[in-house]
């Protein structure tokens, strides 16, 4: 797989490869995205073949503005205020299916709401309006990996799978967006992520926190509970590394291996974490000691995320 640097004839390309049915991974703010037409069936279900991910996981639909969104979903008047306030970024919206939405169900799992966003990188935009479809865009890496922040780490995962890589440089976030459920009256988070909890309250008064999923399956990305997993085990709030771990620090940690930010800050820490996570995940180490990291702002994020690589993972 060739990566190609983000142009305007490569961004025609790349939309040109979406209509048809074929996958390109492209950047957003948060992470790099696998891109596919929303509205195609079989366009999605490559998704699922490529990312060997569970069906029951929706995607999120990814569009070019708020304009865009409201043919695809319902827009109370929270959504409204928030895409005002949050759009284009890293906020993820749970909403209604409106009628006559072209997004495909097995997008949305099944479900009567789908996840919408715009996002905040101009390569992303761009491809969005000249594709002129939803594009429904996972993490561009297999399913319970890491999350790629580089054309690079797209590569490395999953290669020969798609038809084109966009290089857009580095993800600034690093982590991926937050994911607010709007079809209940009680506004609900589902995944932390690049919007905090705090901000979004400025807005909307207290919202609920989901715990895990439902029976009928996770009702956003992100909500399985292990997930962003490295091959190596993981273990959190390590004060030091035992014999054979790799400490991935934060903060002043003189003997971390890799440090997700030495002077303590949680945004710089959010942009490193995944490249650390796979630069740590090595043959050599028996497993990654992860510091302690605070429980506010991105700390959330960065926490959900370390949790669900900590989960224990069958050998089978």
């Amino acid at each position: 797989m060739t990566i190609i640097a983000a142009s305007d004839s490569a961004i025609a390309a790349a939309a040109a490869l979406l209509r048809e049915g074929r996958l390109v991974a492209f950047p957003t703010e948060t992470v790099y995205g696998l891109g596919a037409d929303a509205t195609d069936d079989r366009a999605v279900a490559a998704i699922f073949a490529a990312k060997n991910r569970p069906t029951f996981n929706p995607l999120i639909a990814h569009v070019a503005d708020i304009a865009a969104a409201a043919e695809l979903v319902t827009l109370d008047e929270r959504a409204r205020r928030l895409a005002a306030a949050f759009w284009p970024g890293p906020l993820t919206l749970v909403l209604p299916r409106a009628a006559g939405s072209t997004v495909s169900l097995l997008a949305s799992a099944g479900l009567d709401s789908i996840a919408v966003r715009v996002p905040a990188h101009p390569v992303a935009l761009a491809l969005l309006r000249a594709t002129g479809r939803p594009v429904a865009a996972p993490s561009a890496n297999p399913s319970g990996g890491v999350s790629p922040t580089t054309a690079a780490h797209v590569e490395e995962g999953l290669g020969e799978r798609l038809a084109m890589i966009l290089d857009g440089g580095a993800c600034r976030v690093g982590v991926e967006s937050t994911v607010l459920d709007l079809t209940t009256a009680t506004p609900t988070l589902l995944r932390p992520g690049g919007v905090t909890r705090e901000q979004l309250e400025i807005l909307l008064g207290p919202i609920a926190v989901a715990q895990g999923h439902d029976e009928d399956g996770p009702r956003s990305p992100g909500m399985l509970a292990s997930h962003y997993a490295p091959a190596l085990p993981v273990r959190l709030d390590a004060q030091a590394a035992l014999p054979g771990e790799a400490l991935l620090g934060f903060g002043p940690l003189p003997q971390a291996t890799l440090n997700l930010s030495p002077t303590a800050d949680l945004a710089e820490a959010a942009a490193n974490l995944f490249a650390l996570l796979r630069a740590l995940d090595r043959a050599e180490f028996s497993g990654i000691a992860v510091a302690p990291i605070p429980h506010h702002g991105l700390g959330l994020a960065i926490n959900d995320r370390l949790r669900r690589a900590a989960v224990p993972r069958s050998s089978a």
